[in-house]
């Protein structure tokens, strides 16, 4: 008797473990179809259907662009740009506008988590972003900071404490 097929398929409702993985696969299946929808808006008919009456709009879907990186506050997503061919104006998407890789609230992060001193192992501030005050010292997200840290040879780790910011 043959392989059985079904034993490789994932589950369909999370679990606790793989409830991150879960979250960010959803947004970026919900971000391509958003940008679908949005051709879908540009040539006033959906993928597959054929054009209506003499006035519709010209223009036709040409497949998809290369696979385009971005960064959200939960993680990383790829996305395909949806091509649109034959109209007389260039389609610029709403949703994610040409040559941006972040969202606005990571690029306002970035630079403040630097200035505080994430780039020499200070990971209080990165460590008040997501957690409150009481689970500060307990963080999960922060312990993987410092292991990853550790891992690429960061010359020193500073502890995590109130002041911890401040150099001396």
């Amino acid at each position: 008797m043959g392989k059985k097929s079904t034993e490789s398929v994932a589950a369909s409702s999370p679990t606790w473990e793989t409830l991150e993985t879960f979250a960010r696969q959803s947004m970026q299946q919900f971000l391509q179809r958003m940008l679908e929808e949005e051709v879908d808006g540009v040539l006033g008919r959906a993928r597959y259907e054929r054009r209506h009456g003499v006035d519709a709009v010209p223009g036709y879907r040409n497949g998809f662009g290369q696979p385009r990186r971005l960064s959200l506050s939960n993680g990383t997503i790829t996305l395909r740009r949806p091509r649109v061919r034959g109209l007389s104006e260039r389609v610029e998407s709403r949703l994610l506008p040409a040559f941006k890789r972040r969202t606005e609230e990571v690029g306002r992060l970035l630079p403040e988590l630097y200035l505080h001193g994430l780039a020499q192992g200070d990971f209080d501030l990165a460590c008040r972003r997501c957690c409150p005050p009481a689970l500060r010292n307990r963080c999960p997200q922060v312990g993987e900071l410092v292991r990853v840290a550790e891992a690429l040879g960061a010359s020193r780790v500073r502890a995590i404490n109130a002041g911890s910011h401040r150099r001396n």
